[in-house]
């Protein structure tokens, strides 16, 4: 009989975490018990929200979000990352993954979560939208430039946004130290600052820029490339997209959504074109 109980984050939870990723997704070689405990255990916005489904010491499916302080409508809110999720081969099709988040959503709305967000690939999204109530909110936009591809005009972003991370420089300093693709940081004295990782493609590195003036990496020992990838959207009118092209959908491996939803009993939802989001606001890289 299967058995339902929330995540856990010592070591034996997550060796079991991680073989069952092993299990699941064989390209997923990332997914170590070191990067579940910095990811699970050692984000100061908290330890992740999630659900466990066991056969008696069996671990059958995994789910978990993990915590993140968002601006909302113009309010600082605690919010759910939507994350990792796996079932065993044995156990799919018994709707484990749906039973499993319901559950956890409800867990995160008593512990003073107001709302989840993730990214959903084209398989995934009519899941969330169907089965669990979420929002298609929008595609995330993936283009390919030199230099600083967008221009992004920071003052109107913190007016227009009705959706965007509100990231401490602690919290960024978690971020960029990801045991499984450390960021490179390059700040600008007084301004915002950029953030790169390295992507699947040797001469292209993602880029993404926060408007906190952070540290510069002196630990590197790379440069960033000048090729870059721009994933994520910005509002309406508050960013530029110069020095880049947009890359067409034949040819990218599929639409990358960017899906809310509300635990609260308004049920309120945020405007397409009222989203800042950046690669590093999500596991992209």
């Amino acid at each position: 009989m299967l058995t339902f109980q929330a995540t856990q984050s010592t070591p034996a939870a997550l060796a079991s975490y991680a073989e069952l990723f092993r299990a699941c997704f064989s390209h997923a070689t990332h997914l170590t018990p070191e990067y579940l405990h910095w990811l699970y255990a050692q984000n100061p916005a908290g330890t992740v929200i999630g659900m466990d489904a066991m056969e008696g010491d069996r671990l059958a499916a995994h789910y978990v979000c993990v915590p993140a302080d968002v601006w909302l409508f113009g309010e600082k809110r605690r919010a759910l990352l939507s994350l990792n999720t796996a079932t065993h081969p044995d156990f799919q099709g018994k709707g484990l993954f749906t039973a499993l988040a319901k559950k956890t959503y409800e867990s995160g709305a008593d512990q003073g979560f107001t709302a989840v967000f993730g990214v959903a690939n084209g398989n995934s999204t009519p899941g969330f939208i169907r089965k669990l109530g979420f929002q298609l909110v929008t595609p995330l936009d993936a283009r390919v430039g030199l230099g600083r591809p967008v221009d992004v005009d920071w003052a109107r972003v913190r007016t227009e946004a009705e959706f965007r991370r509100a990231w401490t420089q602690e919290d960024l300093a978690w971020r960029v130290a990801s045991p499984a693709n450390r960021l490179l940081v390059s700040a600008r004295p007084g301004q915002s600052s950029a953030l790169f990782a390295r992507t699947d493609r040797k001469a292209i590195d993602v880029w993404g820029e926060t408007e906190l003036s952070l540290e510069g990496d002196t630990s590197r020992t790379r440069s960033p490339s000048p090729l870059r990838l721009f994933l994520g959207r910005y509002p309406a009118g508050t960013a530029r997209y110069v020095r880049s092209v947009s890359i067409p959908s034949f040819l990218r491996p599929s639409p990358l959504n960017l899906i809310y939803r509300d635990l609260r009993s308004e049920g309120a939802q945020v405007g397409a074109d009222r989203v800042c989001f950046n690669f590093f606001d999500f596991d992209a890289y």
